[in-house]
């Protein structure tokens, strides 16, 4: 899989982990999506669960969202 998604992940100082965050999909789940220990962790989480809503949405016919892409 090769998303065009954007995944922001931040340290918590609160939760003492990485907190992950799937901007385009914030009308689909509840943010944070997930977490990690360290930030290789809390990616791959990351991209886990987004695979999963990409599956899910497609499974149920509904319209994958419009990635938010950055032109330089």
């Amino acid at each position: 899989m090769n998303p065009k998604y954007q995944i922001t992940i931040a340290w918590s100082q609160e939760d003492e982990c990485y907190l992950v965050y799937l901007p385009d999909f914030a009308d689909e789940i509840m943010q944070p999506v997930s977490h990690g220990d360290t930030y290789q962790e809390a990616l791959q989480h990351g991209l886990e669960v987004m695979e999963e809503l990409i599956l899910d949405l497609q499974s149920t016919g509904k319209t994958l969202p419009v990635p938010k892409l950055i032109s330089v």
